[in-house]
């Protein structure tokens, strides 16, 4: 049972991302800027091999030389003629592999490929099954030596020298006397060559640390971030004003010279560049896959606005202000001025990464969101493909809960993703002392209204709130959003801007609410018993929120284990919809202002207490959520593959190239976005 999440099925769903529409409506200088960032953006995202595992690049260099010599199609009339059959051609890679025109072509490095990353690819040994430090399992943003405990020195390092971890990777090496040595290596172009940049080039010396050298290195992805900023230059030119202009540059010496500080002067500009027809970002984001929580996978996005969901995005914005007092915390853990983002739906034309998120805030420095403020986005059209659902693969609801949950689950989900977006991840203030002493709090009149005492903790100067939380710091944040989406979308002005009133607006709740119980017991399938850990954080969130509601009692949330059609174990949830307003909004508002106030004064012990305690996966009854595990493993659908479409340059015309939906199409679509070898890996 355990290995089963683990193994996909070759009848894996396929959809295809359409942003036809959008793209026709964009001018021959918005097609060219487009093209470009998407370049940009891809010659990124193969940054992203290098930060999974070992044997990621290899796998990658291996499809992409064997798909170069023989499209799909190809490769399986070619197998069906040398004896495989269907089934075989699906599940035979090896004999695929060596019998194929790359291999013919080039014997040796074909081989050399497969060995290098064959077994390693199937393998289902337990340390390699999931993301981890040291024995725990597997990552490549830090050296296969180094523990949770280097993690930490290596962060208290960078603390104290004032530099990000969002660009490095850690590598330790032990000398002879059993001493270890560490590296921390800046992605750039540059690596060890002199420079005029005097913000970074002052960093890279040696350093003594707590008794331990550090060397702190740059070069990391040099070849990819090359390309990168060939066609991040390329893009400048065709920038509509002068704030995307100042972006990339600002991108480009951040990538060029590995400084994360230009890459926050970009990501100012960015804010200020309200409204703009086509929208993107780029750099070392997100956080979620670092075991330690610090260090940012590569993503870069290019989207087209969707007018229509922006103005109801705009319409709420308008009423941020009013909503975001109706938060349940006092007004000084709250941030002194709302900085009013800039709020849009965007139809997705690439998004190079390791997935395709429902929404988006950014950037996640959280001294510029404090200070400078941030942007949302609602991926619209990611929304209509990944979040689609067929009747018959509904699992673990009622019956005469389907209907309605298939009926309102994406206009519930728009809602939910933008009170997430703008007021979840926009809410909230962070209690700071900075480096001259000063605090942006008062000390003599703030009350915690958790102990009804002054604060008592806060963050210093260098601190941030991934570096303070590191391990708990995304999925912590992803439940606050997630909370407060929940709580805010029982208020009737924000049900009115979406379009919803009456029993519309009712089942609008319902449905949200439903769906985020349902989430939290799917979520088990990221959870590892034999590690006692959690793989994903918007999982780990909705996991949390689901024991919430159910610790609120009274009949709000119950789930049943039982018997399905086919004589398997399967489960049932109910939601009464006639407590979500008397028993889970009391529970929800609690929880809330016990998460911002502990977000807010940096108390990292108390935070951990209350996460941790709620994230525990047990078999304790009444829900006993381990046996709960195994039956969402047997009944769990495999997560879509989307085919995203590519752009052409023909002269000075950028053409759109769309894909069909399945396997091949997914595959078309990499070869053509790589016609050549690119950069080396």
């Amino acid at each position: 049972m355990a290995d089963t999440q683990y193994i996909l099925p070759n009848d894996i769903g396929v959809s295809s991302l359409d942003c036809r529409e959008a793209f026709r409506l964009l001018s021959p200088t918005e097609r060219l800027y487009a093209h470009h960032l998407s370049r940009a953006a891809w010659y990124g995202g193969l940054a992203v091999l290098l930060q999974t595992s070992p044997e990621a690049p290899y796998i990658y260099a291996l499809l992409s030389r064997l798909f170069r010599a023989q499209d799909p199609d190809q490769l399986r009339q070619h197998a069906l003629a040398e004896g495989l059959t269907e089934e075989e051609y699906q599940e035979k890679l090896e004999q695929v592999i060596l019998g194929s025109e790359a291999a013919q072509q080039h014997p040796e490095e074909v081989r050399g490929l497969w060995q290098t990353c064959g077994e390693l690819m199937f393998s289902l040994e337990p340390r390699l099954q999931h993301l981890g430090l040291g024995k725990e399992g597997i990552t490549t943003y830090f050296s296969g030596n180094c523990t949770m405990e280097d993690a930490k020195l290596a962060q208290d390092f960078l603390d104290s020298q004032n530099l990000s971890a969002y660009n490095t990777r850690l590598f330790k090496e032990v000398d002879g006397e059993g001493k270890p040595h560490y590296e921390v290596r800046l992605a750039s172009v540059l690596g060890s060559e002199p420079s005029l940049d005097s913000e970074m080039t002052s960093k890279l010396k040696s350093y003594e640390f707590r008794g331990s050298p550090f060397q702190v290195t740059r070069g990391d992805y040099a070849p990819i971030l090359q390309k990168v900023v060939e066609q991040l230059e390329k893009a400048k030119v065709y920038a509509a004003n002068s704030h995307q202009g100042q972006m990339l540059a600002h991108y480009i010496e951040s990538f060029t010279q590995g400084s994360i500080e230009a890459h926050k002067r970009g990501s100012r500009f960015w804010i200020q560049d309200k409204g703009p027809i086509v929208e993107s970002y780029i750099g070392f984001i997100e956080s979620y896959r670092d075991p330690f929580g610090s260090r940012g996978e590569f993503e870069g996005f290019v989207a087209v606005v969707n007018k229509a969901m922006s103005a109801k995005f705009e319409r709420l914005v308008a009423s941020a202000e009013q909503l975001l007092k109706e938060l349940p915390w006092p007004p000084a853990f709250e941030k002194d001025k709302f900085l009013t983002p800039d709020f849009t739906s965007l139809d997705v034309l690439t998004f190079a990464g390791s997935g395709i998120p429902a929404g988006i805030n950014i950037p996640n420095y959280d001294d510029l969101r404090q200070t400078e403020g941030f942007k949302n986005v609602s991926l619209g059209n990611v929304l209509a493909v990944a979040y689609a659902t067929q009747r018959e693969k509904l699992t673990f609801l009622e019956e005469d809960d389907k209907d309605l949950y298939i009926l309102w689950k994406g206009p519930s989900f728009d809602v939910q993703v933008g009170l997430h977006e703008l007021l979840g991840h926009g809410s909230g203030k962070l209690f700071v002392q900075d480096e001259k002493g000063a605090f942006n709090f008062d000390q003599e009149t703030v009350i915690n209204p958790e102990t009804g005492e002054q604060i008592q903790s806060w963050y210093r100067s260098g601190e941030t709130w991934d570096s303070k939380f590191s391990t708990i710091a995304s999925s912590y944040e992803e439940c606050r959003a997630e909370s407060v989406g929940l709580y805010l979308c029982l208020h009737p002005e924000v049900l009115e801007i979406f379009g919803f009133e009456g029993a519309d607006a009712e089942d609008v709740i319902y449905v949200n609410w439903l769906n985020m119980v349902r989430a939290g017991l799917l979520a088990l399938e990221f959870y590892t018993p034999e590690a006692s850990n959690w793989r994903q954080a918007h999982m780990q969130a909705r996991f949390v929120i689901l024991r919430v509601l159910l610790e609120a009692g009274e009949g709000l949330v119950t789930i049943t284990p039982t018997t399905g059609s086919d004589g398997r174990p399967d489960a049932r949830v109910r939601l009464d919809r006639s407590k979500i307003r008397s028993v889970g909004k009391p529970a929800l508002e609690r929880f809330l202002r016990r998460l911002q106030v502990l977000k807010s004064t940096g108390d990292v012990a108390g935070g951990r207490a209350l996460y941790e305690g709620y994230a525990a996966v047990t078999d304790a009854p009444p829900e006993c959520f381990l046996t709960l595990r195994d039956t969402v493993l047997l009944r769990k659908e495999s997560r879509k593959l989307i085919v995203q479409p590519n752009t052409r340059l023909e002269d000075s015309d950028v053409q759109l190239l769309e894909y069909e939906a399945s396997a091949a199409g997914l595959i078309r679509s990499f070869c053509e976005r790589f016609p050549e070898d690119g950069p080396e890996l």
